[in-house]
């Protein structure tokens, strides 16, 4: 199986590692905060000091973070995942972010020489903890292939979008579709 590092072992993040590891994989995991690093320790995950020592040596890395700029801060900053990464390791976010920081690290992947996709989740916890997410994915089909099979232990329906970006547009429409859901539900 894979090594993976897994960055963002929150609500969402801590549960999908979980069912990598429970799949077989090799899953280092990094976070903040003192009890998310707990939980994936009692599950059996590794735990890294820093991004730096959890992206060393793997096959995928993966984040699942709040904002676009924690984002751009995990991807770009010095000692950063672009900076320090094995060239062959494929990357990606799932966090849900704006559309324009995730050209931006698309563009800076592409710069740097790194297969990297976006794909945001639709399904909230309990979809990230009995693996029933749904992955909305941009990127090149290529590494869309390439990124499946970790996805499919992690989720129920993989939807590849379209190029860069295109995953996080759609989780946007999908967000807005819901709003405007409970909009009317609450005015009904």
């Amino acid at each position: 199986m894979s090594k993976i590092a897994f960055i963002g072992l929150g609500h969402m993040g801590g549960p999908m590692a979980q069912n990598l590891l429970q799949a077989g994989h090799d899953v280092v995991g990094f976070d903040l905060s003192s009890e998310a690093v707990k939980a994936h320790q009692s599950v059996g995950g590794k735990i890294a000091s820093s991004i730096q020592e959890a992206i060393q040596d793997v096959d995928v890395i993966i984040t699942m973070l709040p904002e676009g700029r924690h984002s751009q801060a995990v991807y770009l900053s010095e000692g950063g995942v672009f900076e320090k990464a094995p060239k062959t390791a494929l990357l990606v976010d799932c966090s849900t972010i704006d559309i324009e920081t995730t050209k931006r690290l698309h563009e800076e992947a592409e710069v740097r020489g790194f297969q990297f996709l976006d794909a945001p989740v639709s399904g909230g916890v309990g979809g990230a903890k009995a693996a029933t997410l749904t992955f909305m994915v941009g990127g090149s089909e290529v590494n869309f292939k390439a990124l499946t099979p970790y996805l499919e232990k992690m989720g129920k329906r993989i939807v590849h979008c379209g190029g860069n970006g295109a995953g996080q547009a759609a989780k946007i429409c999908n967000n807005m579709v819901l709003g405007v859901s409970m909009i009317a539900v609450s005015e009904a």
